[in-house]
């Protein structure tokens, strides 16, 4: 061969070698609220997508993460910083209340109501759903360490892992579709 032709051939290797990475049929989601009607939305929207072929990441940061609480463990080792984010904000997904038009709990309430008349799955039945189909839940480390928040009291969950942003955005960038909620 030819030295032009050869030197074409590596300046091709040497593009392929610096594209990034394609993306998979994946779908990355951040859950920032935890607010009732969003965490039902990103649940549904998930098990749609795993029953749709699709890899599931769930990134529960900041606020999300209340919904991850589980109200039958307790934590030791807390200031009092800790202690007062743990008093005030819910204490597991059946605490949390709607978005809008919550009316002091009535809202809630009527939702949930509706929903059993409806045969809508419970948030309960849906992290069940989630967690049999595969729906990974990565929680965020420092959201957690803000809010006081420990390990233990964390949900038992089949896929749920600790990490940080840095995972989040490998995953997202490897994802065709990437949602906020």
């Amino acid at each position: 061969m030819n030295e032009e032709i050869l030197n074409k051939i590596a300046e091709l290797e040497r593009k392929v070698s610096e594209m990034p990475p394609g993306t998979k049929d994946k779908l990355s989601m951040i859950i920032f609220s935890g607010d009732l009607d969003k965490v039902l939305a990103a649940l549904i929207i998930s098990t749609g997508a795993v029953a749709m072929g699709m890899e599931v990441m769930l990134f529960f940061t900041f606020w999300g993460t209340t919904a991850l609480r589980d109200p039958s463990k307790k934590a030791k080792g807390k200031n009092l910083i800790s202690k007062m984010f743990g008093f005030m904000l819910p204490k597991g997904r059946s605490k949390i209340k709607l978005s809008k038009m919550n009316m002091g709990g009535l809202g809630t309430k009527m939702i949930k109501s509706l929903m059993k008349k409806k045969n809508v799955a419970s948030l309960d039945e849906l992290f069940d759903v989630a967690g049999e189909m595969g729906v990974r839940i990565c929680v965020c480390e420092m959201s957690m360490d803000l809010m006081g928040f420990k390990r233990e009291e964390i949900i038992s969950y089949p896929n749920l892992v600790y990490c940080g942003v840095a995972t989040f955005l490998k995953e997202a960038g490897e994802s065709r579709i990437q949602l906020f909620i």
